[in-house]
């Protein structure tokens, strides 16, 4: 767990009520994230598929993070079905990740008041190396689409960026941070989604 955390999670990880229940980090990797959070007294629920990384983060001996390894991309399981119960987390956090079927199963396991940190990278990142593949590249705004059309609740956008980013490599990313507010209005409007 030495990676440093990114710079978008640590600059919203604030808004993470502390009292509201544990927190998904997904495809959570070497746990840097993981352990940032526990240190603000957060309980965390660190996921990924490389038991390698896990039992570095079970090493660590913090009892504020649980490790759970699933295969994230093998399909429909009872793994991801009991990961994923709707109004579970207090917050998800993923960066460097993405497998679009996981969207909807993600955002509806959201609590209401709960915050959803998003980072990976998109689309031109092709011109600065790997992911280069468009399975692994946010297409411009799919993040506000992906909440827009969530049928699970609505969001209030905190904040969003798209493009170039400098550091700690050259890259093209996305991200976004946003707290679920609510249920959808008749007729399936969002009834706040909108950029603070």
């Amino acid at each position: 767990m030495t990676n440093s955390i990114s710079p978008w999670i640590s600059r919203f990880g604030g808004l993470i009520p502390i009292s509201a229940g544990t927190v998904l980090d997904l495809a959570c990797g070497n746990g840097r994230h993981a352990l940032w959070l526990a240190q603000r007294g957060l309980q965390v629920l660190a996921v990924d598929r490389n038991p390698e990384l896990l039992a570095e983060i079970d090493a660590a001996g913090i009892s504020a993070i649980a490790t759970r390894r699933i295969e994230l991309e093998a399909g429909p399981s009872d793994a991801l079905a009991a990961l994923f119960q709707a109004d579970r987390f207090s917050a998800v956090v993923v960066t460097n990740y993405l497998h679009r079927p996981l969207f909807p199963a993600i955002l509806g396991s959201v609590a209401k008041q709960g915050v959803l940190l998003y980072e990976t990278f998109a689309a031109g990142n092709e011109q600065f190396g790997k992911p280069s593949n468009p399975d692994f590249l946010l297409q411009p705004g799919e993040l506000l689409a992906l909440l827009a059309a969530d049928a699970a609740g609505s969001w209030r956008v905190v904040a969003f960026e798209d493009g170039y980013a400098a550091g700690p490599k050259p890259a093209m990313v996305q991200r976004i941070c946003a707290i679920k507010c609510g249920i959808k209005l008749a007729g399936g409007a969002a009834s706040s989604l909108r950029i603070a």
